[in-house]
């Protein structure tokens, strides 16, 4: 009986197995070998592409630092950055809001963060937060390697929702005219409030949101979407390194407190 109920399931494994064969892939570079490079090498991926960058990249070029991530991902290792094809988004929004006070949650390696430092205007600061000390060491060297000063950005160690209601004080940012959020998606929605609740948003500032639709965000997007507060659309495109995967982009345009 056994092998007769095996047999039956067959073709529904198989369905299964071609349907989301991509996302069996990301599995396998995203997490599996990851994981077993850290073991060999005694190094974080993370690491392992900042001496990629470091080998390949020129100094003080934004542009070709960010080009030299995207072969890292597209043909060595997997990393959550927000990647080309979501990144042009981030460019034209940039361009046309001219943002002079940006905040980043979410620093990860610096790709996002060089991203946005190199579409600022002049005499235009950007603040990221980074929860992860090991990360944030990471960033630290990509950012200065692609040539901005701490005049020009600024990076924050510690957890977002401790560092988000001391950034008027502490670090002087009295509202951000654009916040980009690629941190844990669970914590998009608690972090737009205490924003939120702090005033730390100008009037007309606009959010941008990565990975809304993979791995996900639904209760920042309803909340977004039904709130009163906002404007709120989605700039579908794919996940970061892989096409097959659909992603998107939530551009959030804060219209006051009601």
């Amino acid at each position: 009986v056994s092998p007769a109920i095996a047999l039956a399931f067959l073709p529904f494994i198989v369905t299964l197995l071609i349907r989301y064969r991509h996302y069996l892939v990301l599995l396998y570079r995203a997490v599996l070998v990851a994981w077993l490079r850290d073991r060999l090498t005694g190094t974080s991926r993370e690491q392992r592409a900042f001496q990629y960058v470091l080998a390949h990249a020129i100094p003080g070029d934004p542009h070709h630092i960010l080009q030299t991530f995207d072969q890292w991902c597209y043909h060595c290792e997997h990393l959550s950055c927000v990647g080309p094809d979501k990144g042009r988004i981030v460019e034209r929004v940039l361009l046309e809001r001219a943002p002079l006070r940006v905040l980043e949650l979410g620093t990860y390696c610096g790709y996002g963060t060089v991203l946005l430092a190199q579409g600022l205007p002049p005499g235009a600061r950007l603040y990221t937060i980074e929860g992860d000390p090991r990360h944030a060491a990471v960033a630290e060297k990509v950012i200065r390697l692609a040539g901005f000063s701490e005049q020009t950005v600024e990076l924050i160690v510690g957890p977002s929702e401790e560092v988000i209601p001391h950034l008027r004080e502490k670090h002087g940012l009295v509202n951000a005219n654009l916040v980009f959020m690629d941190h844990w998606k669970r914590s998009y929605l608690r972090d737009l409030r205490l924003l939120e609740s702090h005033q730390l948003l100008a009037e007309g500032a606009t959010i941008l949101a990565d990975n809304v639709l993979f791995p996900g965000a639904p209760h920042f997007l309803q909340y977004a979407k039904t709130c009163g507060k906002y404007h709120c659309k989605v700039h579908r495109a794919s996940l970061e390194y892989f096409r097959a995967i659909p992603d998107g982009i939530a551009e959030l345009r804060y219209t006051g407190t009601h």
